[in-house]
């Protein structure tokens, strides 16, 4: 019983992986691109703050210039020039520069993810930090291989998108020296469920169409 209380956020992981991903409009599938550079803002920061309190980890660091400032998603066409180097969630900002996305409908994703970002950012540090090793560590992997179910990707913005999600599984899967393995020592427990509701209450939120 102990052993599932700690990883209860797991349960989170499943949930939104079981999500009704095979049947997202094309609309939807732009909505959750949009709410997705939200998470890539606290991912991002979550990992500054890891390393602010790790500042000997070579690991962590290493997964730091893999992460941010970083040319491992360039090129893309209308995103990122040869060798052009950016933090992961500025690529993701360009993608929505290009997304036809509705404007009402940006706008309310655009509320939920500040809302969002807020609900993170009052969590402590510590927390925060080790929530790094359940992203890397196998959850994004799972919640990126599910959201590549959508059938709608007919649209430039959306496929720079899945280009963004396919290269992470890649980075993310190698079980040597991918980003889940420059992660695993920092041990997630259930102080880090509320940072997983909270991104699977953004996702649900920006595309309703998900818990159908």
């Amino acid at each position: 019983m102990e052993l599932l209380a700690l990883n209860s956020y797991q349960k989170i992981v499943d949930e939104i992986c079981g999500l009704n991903w095979s049947d997202l409009t094309r609309d939807e599938l732009m909505a959750v691109c949009c709410a997705y550079y939200f998470f890539s803002i606290q991912f991002r920061e979550n990992l500054e703050l890891a390393c602010s309190l790790s500042p000997w980890d070579d690991r962590l660091a290493r997964l730091h210039r893999e992460e941010c400032n970083t040319s491992n998603l360039s090129p893309y066409p209308g995103v990122a020039a040869v060798g052009e180097a950016m933090n992961h969630d500025e690529f993701m900002r360009r993608i929505l520069g290009m997304s036809p996305l509705d404007a009402e409908i940006r706008d309310d994703v655009a509320r939920f993810g500040a809302a969002y970002l807020a609900d993170i950012r009052a969590i402590d540090p510590t927390t925060r930090a080790l929530s790094i090793s359940s992203y890397e560590d196998g959850g994004l992997e799972r919640v990126f291989r599910a959201i590549l179910l959508a059938p709608h990707w007919n649209d430039p913005s959306l496929r720079a998108f899945r280009h963004f999600l396919v290269e992470h599984i890649r980075f993310d899967s190698d079980a040597e020296g991918g980003h889940g393995a420059l992660s695993r020592h920092l041990v997630p427990d259930d102080r880090i469920f509320p940072l997983w509701r909270a991104f699977r209450d953004l996702l649900l939120g920006a595309a309703p169409g998900l818990a159908s």
